[in-house]
């Protein structure tokens, strides 16, 4: 039986077409039915041919839907729940999962701590931009939500840029009361400052030179920065009156720019937030660092000298820094419930709402705007794809 799905082409091309619909193939697996699927800014570095992405992946690793098929040894979950599911791929059972940190599973991807959906060298499990994905591990890895469409938007937020954004602020050790920087105000970054204001931040600025996403920024109640009209991190020590931040969090990654927004330098938001968070102060960086061995040659001919220089730097600052993957699990029930009470709409990032037949389309539209847009989302004709 067949599907369609969004298929991995070329750099710059992906397709609708039609793949063979998922199978059980484990007693623990579901097949979900996606009502929504969101393209994320992780998917544009396969589509622009930065991975090594084979022809014919099916993409997409932010999904939510209906339950379609129960394995026989699932027991949480029942055809026709509503679920959304963490981009991790993880098995529950490991220690690192037992533990917390299923971005970091150590059974789904062997050779490799971490597994996703549709994403390149993150195991084999095709994504979620089609019409139906089989879950593994079903019952661990599908939050139950409530029936209906309500928050449909909100709700797939939490696959992925959500709960990225509150691990973002998570890692860099915040405290409510404390003042922190952002640097970019892509979903992820416009997330990890929400998520800041949720929980009590003093002052929040955001750092981007988008005037659609600064907009934004500031509509939620941060402090924008626009980068193209000076040193960000001086703008906000002027605005502060030269004290800096306690907290700031990466959440650009190995893409980052120079102020004209053209010239890539993977180093420069390490370096900007090392110069504005105060010594004591904490770093989080939830930004994609997975492409950074084919950053601009001239990053990777003075790496010795930049890792030296940015070692030092944040032993004389005495600062402390958490990396990595969001472990979507630790997070999602409570954003959920935030969401269910009205207490947060991560769906204010949401640009554009579209059918899984526009897939590539959506992606020709995103990539070369990638600086302005928000975010993205596909599902069947009834439902959309987010980006």
């Amino acid at each position: 039986m067949a599907m369609r799905a969004v298929v991995y082409d070329k750099p710059f091309t992906v397709t609708i077409r039609e793949v063979e619909k998922p199978k059980i193939l484990h007693p623990d697996d579901i097949i979900v039915k996606i009502t929504t699927s969101c393209i994320c800014g992780s998917d544009l570095h396969m589509y622009e041919g930065r991975t090594a992405a084979q022809q014919g992946i099916v993409f997409g690793h932010e999904n939510l839907g209906i339950v379609d098929e129960v394995g026989p040894g699932v027991t949480v979950l029942t055809k026709g729940d509503r679920v959304v599911m963490p981009f991790n791929v993880a098995c529950g059972r490991c220690t690192n999962c037992e533990e917390g940190r299923s971005a970091f599973c150590t059974q789904v991807n062997p050779g490799f701590a971490g597994g996703a959906y549709g994403y390149v060298a993150m195991g084999p499990y095709p994504g979620g931009q089609a019409e139906y994905l089989r879950v593994p591990f079903a019952d661990f890895n599908a939050l139950k939500l409530p029936p209906g469409t309500e928050h449909e938007a909100d709700f797939a937020m939490l696959a992925d840029i959500f709960p990225t954004g509150w691990h973002g602020v998570q890692i860099s050790g915040f405290k409510p009361g404390e003042s922190i920087a952002v640097f970019g105000a892509g979903p992820v970054g416009l997330m990890a400052a929400y998520s800041a204001l949720l929980r009590g931040a003093s002052e929040v600025y955001v750092v981007d030179r988008v005037p659609e996403r600064l907009a934004k920024a500031k509509e939620i109640g941060a402090v924008p920065i626009d980068f193209s009209k000076g040193d960000a991190v001086q703008q906000i020590l002027d605005i502060r009156g030269g004290k800096e931040v306690d907290r700031g969090v990466d959440a650009v990654g190995y893409q980052a720019t120079s102020g004209d927004g053209k010239t890539e330098q993977p180093n420069a938001v390490l370096e900007a937030l090392i110069r504005v968070v105060k010594p004591t102060g904490g770093l989080g960086i939830p930004g994609s660092m997975y492409q950074v061995t084919q950053a601009p040659l001239i990053l990777l001919l003075r790496k010795d000298i930049f890792l030296s220089h940015l070692v030092c730097k944040l032993f004389e600052k005495g600062l402390t820094i958490g990396t990595g993957q969001c472990n979507v699990k630790s997070y999602n029930r409570y954003l959920r419930d935030l969401i269910i009470s009205g207490k947060a709409k991560p769906s204010f990032v949401v640009s554009h709402n579209l059918p899984l037949d526009q897939a590539a389309e959506a992606y020709d539209k995103f990539d070369p705007v990638w600086m302005a847009s928000l975010k993205f989302c596909c599902t069947r004709e009834e439902s959309s794809l987010y980006y």
